[in-house]
């Protein structure tokens, strides 16, 4: 009797000593440091942004009274005033207008250059990947005098499509090399299927190998959804004498007079025009991180 009534305390107490052991393990040991160790720097790497949130609901005063984080009164009004007074909304309409015709556009080009540098060999191809390559260092100030030149032959300066043909018209490295990674090493099996059943060059494109992309495509359409939503160089220079065609960008500028600064106002703008890019990457992060990965193992 009393040896079955000690063998439940021994289980119990080996099953608490084998838990023990289990925390107390090296690889836990080093989880919790890391852990401990990253919690405050990633407090200090989102704390301007934390900071922004709670200066948009602040007074002006009250920004330069601390560095604390929790408004004393709520200033809700600095949202209602910045979407208004300051034109905020009319600069959103317009900034989602060119971020969503600008992603189609360059998605869809990017990956047409991509396939055929991926897939295709011709002459001259090395050249043309290493002038893709040389683009990068081109600062975008030197480039900004032929594309505005060029639009304003167009008949576009000024207008919606001129500043959609700017944020899509350029060379975007990023894009067009992952998709050439991509679809380089793509089995060569499926084109010849396709071209057994009778498919030609574009219906491979669109119904074969374009499906396949989906890490890549979401990777570039997160790519140029930031780079259209925060530019500010190109839109100012093709909208100066239109400014109700301004973008969130430019028209943050609408709160900085000469005497004084709307700080407040500034901060709910500047949240309003960070939050579909949270939103965008929230719901896209998946495919980039694959995208990302995916190309870099091809």
């Amino acid at each position: 009797m009393k040896l079955s009534a000690t063998l439940p305390l021994s289980g119990s107490k080996l099953e608490r000593t084998r838990t023990q052991h289990r925390l107390l393990s090296p690889t836990n040991v080093r989880l919790a440091v890391t852990t401990i160790i990253l919690i405050p720097i990633c407090f200090f790497w989102i704390y301007p942004f934390l900071w922004m949130v709670s200066a948009a609901l602040k007074s002006t005063t009250e920004i330069f009274s601390g560095l604390n984080l929790v408004p004393h009164t709520w200033h809700w009004d600095n949202f209602a005033r910045a979407w208004t007074q300051a034109r905020i909304g009319q600069y959103f309409f317009n900034t989602v207008i060119i971020t969503v015709a600008s992603i189609a556009i360059v998605v869809v080009s990017s990956a047409m250059i991509g396939y055929v540098l991926g897939r295709y060999a011709f002459p001259g191809k090395r050249i043309i990947i290493g002038l893709f390559i040389a683009h990068v260092f081109l600062p975008e100030g030197y480039t900004i005098i032929p594309v505005f030149t060029l639009i304003n032959k167009l008949g576009l300066a000024n207008s919606l499509w001129g500043v959609i043909l700017g944020e899509s018209g350029s060379a975007h490295i990023v894009q067009i090399l992952l998709f050439t990674g991509f679809f380089s090493q793509l089995p060569k099996e499926l084109e010849e299927a396709a071209i057994v059943d009778g498919a030609g060059f574009f219906r491979i494109f669109w119904r074969v190998m374009l499906p396949l992309t989906k890490p890549v495509i979401a990777t570039a359409i997160i790519l140029q959804f930031m780079q259209s939503w925060n530019d500010f160089f190109l839109p100012l220079v093709l909208t100066l004498s239109r400014p109700d065609l301004r973008t969130l960008a430019v028209g943050m500028f609408a709160f900085q007079g000469e005497y004084f600064t709307d700080w407040s106002g500034m901060a709910a703008a500047a949240t309003i025009s960070l939050m579909p890019i949270i939103v965008v990457f929230f719901f896209l992060q998946r495919y980039f991180v694959e995208g990302v990965t995916g190309a870099i193992k091809q």
